[in-house]
């Protein structure tokens, strides 16, 4: 696990315009005369230079959270309402121009597969130098020396040659390295990283989360760090955030939620992952039942079903945040018995 002290750039920013705020963030898609609520009420603040992990079961909403901040999704098809603010800019007041000028410049995204996210027609140094110079007045041979720059900075080898190469001919390593050199191309202060590691091997997912965190110290970067995976987390958050069926259950210093979990969803994710201090052959929990029908959301708390603890109250009523001290805070009416159960936690990293 690295060493989780904040940079100074954050350490010394807490007054600052935040790199990004949400307060109350929903974002409803409409199939039909079917609605589905896949973000509801998020509130999510991230200083300059900061690390937060933002992490759930698959369709927990945070891929949804993260295409929200660029307004990626389909307008005809989507409701964003909320605040929703990029280093005091308001993002969905915003005009098409103004959104352009926004994404890539101000605010970049690893996409989970490269594959998908580059354009197959054009040489993946081509498309560098043409998001260089779509948003600084640069010539082409500054903006080609910048994406070289760029590729032997995030250790792309040979990198004069694996310019003028194409996404399909890089292996699924190299193109997430050369993904990571177009977001950072125009030097943004904002990286959004949605599961940059899920499609890589175990020993590329570690050299890729460190080259992560060594480019955020280098140049200040507020990341949101989008993953199911806790050990991924740990590697480069500061800050994490756990998200179900559309909310945040509970946020708070990494090191916090790794080791004392509050919610019953934190401490379940917590138990079903492999760590060090498994014994070979012994079964990993898992978590009972599935996320609930976001188109049919229950009146209380979402994860009451899952819940070995839930009671009547927990169904009806949908628990309100309760801060808990040094920034953490959860939404749960049962704390009290999560407090009881909860045994020592594992360390968790990328390995375990």
């Amino acid at each position: 696990m690295v060493d989780r002290t904040p940079s100074p750039l954050a350490a010394g920013t807490a007054a600052a315009t935040p790199a990004l705020r949400m307060q109350d963030l929903r974002v409803e898609f409409s199939a039909g005369a079917r609605r589905i609520e896949a973000v509801n009420g998020v509130d999510l603040s991230l200083r300059p230079g900061e690390v937060v992990a933002l992490i759930g079961e698959s369709g927990s909403g945070k891929s949804v959270t993260l295409r929200a901040v660029m307004r990626l999704h389909a307008a005809r098809s989507t409701c964003i309402t909320g605040r929703l603010e990029v280093a005091g800019q308001d993002v969905l007041a915003m005009s098409a121009r103004e959104l352009s000028a926004l994404r890539g410049k101000q605010v970049a995204m690893i996409f989970q597969e490269p594959l998908l996210a580059l354009d197959p027609v054009y040489p993946v140094g081509a498309q560098i130098v043409e998001a260089i110079r779509r948003h600084e007045s640069v010539g082409r041979a500054e903006a080609h020396a910048r994406a070289l720059a760029l590729f032997e900075r995030v250790r792309i080898p040979s990198p004069e040659r694996r310019l003028a190469a194409y996404a399909h001919e890089m292996s699924g390593g190299m193109r997430q390295r050369a993904m990571i050199a177009l977001a950072l191309a125009c030097r943004p202060q904002l990286l959004l990283a949605d599961e940059p590691t899920t499609a890589l091997d175990a020993t590329v997912q570690i050299q890729i989360l460190l080259l992560l965190r060594e480019l955020q110290q280098e140049m200040g970067l507020a990341i949101v760090f989008v993953t199911h995976d806790i050990g991924a987390a740990a590697e480069v958050a500061d800050r994490m955030a756990v998200m179900y069926a559309g909310r945040i259950v509970e946020q708070g210093p990494a090191a916090i939620l790794l080791t004392r979990p509050r919610h019953p969803y934190t401490l379940s994710l917590l138990q079903s992952r492999a760590h060090g201090a498994m014994q070979k052959g012994q079964r990993l929990q898992t978590i009972a039942g599935s996320p609930p029908d976001l188109s049919r959301l229950p009146p209380g708390c979402a994860f009451a079903e899952r819940c070995a603890w839930a009671q009547d109250a927990c169904r009806a009523t949908q628990p309100p945040e309760v801060a808990l001290g040094a920034g953490h805070s959860a939404r749960c009416l049962r704390l009290d018995v999560v407090d009881a159960v909860r045994p020592a936690a594992a360390p968790a990293t990328a390995t375990g």
